[in-house]
């Protein structure tokens, strides 16, 4: 077996705040100027408020097609209804993980719980060949998401596989969305293959990327994207810490977006306007 060749750091990416939906606050990490995407990520949004003036207009009725958006709750819950009958309420450690295909038009609507919102929504691109599949809905409640703990880590898996323990999302694509927890001094490390796009978005305190001699120190509101490599490493500093671990199959095909599409080619995109204005948009 030959040796692990260990991601190093190739960016750091310090998320933005800005707004979406009805005025609602957020940072911004994926789907600004300087780093617009990141194949097949498309945006990387994280909510976090004490204030209900920050999200009370939540995200109304909108449409997508073309990928996939995947919220993951830390506290306060999520109201979801879309125009396939689905329905949903996210509560603190749940996922919703919703394909938008050939189109869907859903509404979002966020509520604090003990004070507070905070959660993350991460878009994910399809490839062409199921960009106009059928919508899928997959709504996974947090005893369903399975928890691994050894030698000072505590990784849920939502998606992909970790030390033989198989997350409950069902991807197009292989993927990788690991919430990983590290005491003090604790190291965690995962097969990735070179094939895949990996990032680290650190959630709380420092998380030192890389292998010890080339390792980039990243803390909260930093994303740190991963060069090539099969392997990553990851060790907590003296406060520990907790950070995503997202990895997924690179598309390497051309990306045409507009507003809440994003298909291959701008015709495409202009042909996902006229569906939703002429209403045949998600029959």
């Amino acid at each position: 077996m030959s040796e692990p060749t260990y991601r190093t750091v190739s960016k750091v990416v310090t998320g933005r705040a800005t707004t979406d939906g009805d005025g609602v606050r957020v940072t911004r990490i994926i789907g600004t100027h300087e780093l617009r995407e990141l194949d097949p990520f498309l945006l990387l949004d994280e909510f976090k408020s004490d204030n209900p003036d920050d999200y009370i207009g939540g995200f109304p009725s909108h449409p997508h097609r073309g990928f996939e958006t995947i919220t993951y709750m830390l506290n306060g819950e999520f109201t979801h209804k879309d125009s396939r009958g689905n329905t949903g309420h996210l509560t603190a450690g749940s996922v919703q993980w919703m394909t938008a295909g050939r189109g869907i038009i859903h509404s979002e609507m966020p509520a604090m719980t003990d004070g507070l919102v905070w959660g993350y929504q991460l878009w994910l691109n399809l490839p062409a060949e199921h960009k106009m599949t059928e919508p899928r809905y997959q709504d996974i409640p947090p005893e369903e998401i399975p928890v691994v703990a050894n030698g000072g880590s505590s990784v849920k898996v939502i998606a992909g596989e970790y030390q033989g323990t198989q997350g409950p999302a069902k991807t197009w694509i292989p993927a990788h969305y690991f919430d990983v927890t590290l005491e003090p001094a604790a190291t965690f490390i995962q097969p990735v293959p070179e094939s895949m796009t990996a990032f680290a978005y650190v959630i709380d305190g420092e998380a030192r990327v890389g292998p010890p001699e080339q390792a980039t120190v990243g803390t909260p509101l930093q994303l740190l994207v991963l060069a090539g490599g099969d392997t990553v490493q990851v060790t907590a500093g003296a406060r520990g810490a907790r950070f995503l671990l997202l990895a997924a199959q690179r598309l390497d095909e051309p990306i045409a977006r507009q507003g809440p599409f994003v298909m291959n080619t701008m015709e495409q995109v202009y042909q996902a306007f006229a569906d939703y204005q002429n209403g045949t948009f998600d029959t």
